[in-house]
């Protein structure tokens, strides 16, 4: 088993950055994908980015490429997600995600997620 908490989210203002931190415990961690997604009030869960499980490949959804930035540190069996130029669009509650295999933009092909942390962006 597999677990998944995040942390780091919070209020800020447009322009502004923030940083997301994604713990996790359990089996196996280090040979499995991560991704970040997104779910705003009455809106659909979106991808927002993956790493893969070496770190050595990354996916951005277009909503955010330049501005965000997905890493892991296997030591520390940690995901991150770094965030500027932030926008009132960006407000949502923000998962990290777990799959075996490569990084897809699907929240169905992910097995293992957090609880969420809320990121609230004001104009």
């Amino acid at each position: 088993q597999v677990q998944l908490v995040e942390s780091g989210g919070g209020l800020v203002q447009a322009g502004g950055s923030l940083g997301l931190s994604c713990a996790s415990s359990g089996r196996a961690l280090s040979t499995l994908t991560r991704g970040w997604f997104r779910q705003a009030p009455g809106k659909e869960r979106e991808f927002v980015a993956g790493v893969n499980w070496s770190g050595s490949s990354t996916v951005y959804g277009d909503s955010v490429k330049g501005r965000f930035t997905v890493s892991k540190d296997n030591a520390k069996n940690t995901m991150y997600l770094q965030m500027i130029s932030l926008k009132p669009e960006d407000t949502a509650v923000y998962y990290c995600a777990a799959k075996r295999g490569v990084v897809t933009s699907k929240s169905d092909d992910y097995t293992y997620w957090g609880q969420g942390t809320q990121v609230t962006v004001s104009s």
